[in-house]
């Protein structure tokens, strides 16, 4: 909605009338009074006895004074007339300068923050709302920018005390398997094993510090091509057998047949990956996660659903925030570094889509809708 300036406008349109009227009134009295009017013998007469004390002869004098102001009469006027013009400048553009100054100094008190309130004058309160809708928005982007700089900056402590712990293990493992080359067989398969397993967590850690150095959103660009987003929703359900089966946990698809779609096949691929491991984090041992696709109206819309605890309305408003993570544990083991999410967001938006998440006491679905593009 366009802000309306109709009192601002009425404001400069009056004033600039009355500015005008006063100075055709002001040009005109001094042309007919002072030029052309009763003042003119009595001007005249006081010149020409200045000029004669100063020893002009009378005609002298009258002589100068006609070649000074009766001849010069067009100059005078076009001089008085500047001055007027001048001085009706001035006045209607001092207003506006004002006006500039004003929203100056509100701009500055936006910009810097200030707890002052954005107070101009009635023509301008449209731009005095404005100011005050600019102000909230640029304290709370500055208020979740510092909030996201705190959370990354506690992840990171996070992350390098958890890499301790698989680092230690690993070196200790290592450690024991060099220094007893007796070892049976099935010991040292056992300890090679858990060392394996200790060194791909370090590995996931050290992803998860990367992931969080290179993270800018803004430098996502998308390769598209025509895919068929039933058939990936399937592949990625058959490949997360293993990450599932160490929690108990099935997955469940229920998709349309051939969603056609214009769009970058992996970075999609890794939204769902990371939609799919989200329930799988924080979803029931021995539940199942339910993938479902539909087109229509010219949308597709895909639904992961898991059964698991509550999130509250609070933590739903901020968990596709960068570094934001739905548990408040300090291991990072289940949350990761809170930017699946946000990367997830950020790809599904450029593609023209939207996601968003809802949580009840029994499931929780992670929604994302996508613009159709079949006729």
């Amino acid at each position: 909605m366009k802000n309306n300036y109709s009192k601002l406008k009425r404001t400069i349109l009056v004033r600039s009338l009355l500015t005008s009227v006063l100075v055709a009134a002001v040009g005109y009295g001094i042309l007919t009074f002072l030029v052309d009017g009763i003042f003119q013998d009595s001007f005249a007469n006081l010149v020409v006895r200045i000029l004669m004390k100063l020893g002009m002869e009378q005609w002298q004098a009258i002589e100068y004074y006609n070649r000074l102001f009766i001849y010069n009469k067009s100059i005078f006027v076009v001089g008085g007339f500047c001055i007027l013009f001048l001085f009706y400048f001035y006045v209607s553009v001092g207003r506006l300068t004002k006006y500039l100054n004003d929203i100056s100094d509100a701009l500055e008190k936006t910009l810097n923050a200030s707890d002052e309130p954005i107070v101009l004058v009635p023509e301008l309160e449209p731009m005095a709302e404005t100011l005050s809708t600019l102000k909230m928005k640029l304290k709370r982007r500055e208020k979740q920018a510092a909030e996201s700089e705190q959370r990354k900056n506690e992840l990171v402590v996070y992350l390098a005390h958890d890499l301790k712990t698989p680092l230690t293990s690993v070196i200790a493992y290592l450690t024991m398997l060099d220094e007893q080359p007796d070892m049976s067989q099935e010991e040292r398969a056992k300890y090679t094993h858990i060392t394996l397993e200790k060194a791909i967590r370090l590995e996931e850690l050290i992803n998860e510090f990367f992931d969080i150095t290179r993270f800018n959103l803004q430098n996502i660009v998308l390769d598209k091509e025509r895919l068929n987003l039933s058939i990936l929703l399937e592949q990625l359900a058959d490949e997360s057998y293993g990450m599932l089966s160490e929690k108990n946990m099935t997955c469940a698809v229920d998709v349309e047949e051939r969603l056609m779609f214009q769009g970058d096949p992996d970075k999609l691929a890794r939204v769902f990956d990371n939609l799919l491991r989200n329930a799988a984090a924080y979803g029931y041992e021995g539940t199942q996660i339910l993938i479902q696709a539909r087109g229509g109206n010219g949308r597709i819309t895909i639904i992961f659903t898991n059964e698991g605890p509550q999130i509250p309305q609070k933590k739903l408003e901020m968990i596709f925030e960068k570094f934001y993570r739905v548990d408040d544990a300090r291991s990072s083991r289940t949350g990761g570094a809170g930017l699946g999410l946000a990367i997830a967001k950020q790809i599904v938006e450029l593609h023209g889509g939207t996601i968003s998440a809802a949580s009840d006491s029994r499931n929780t679905r992670f929604i994302v809708t996508l613009p159709s593009q079949e006729v």
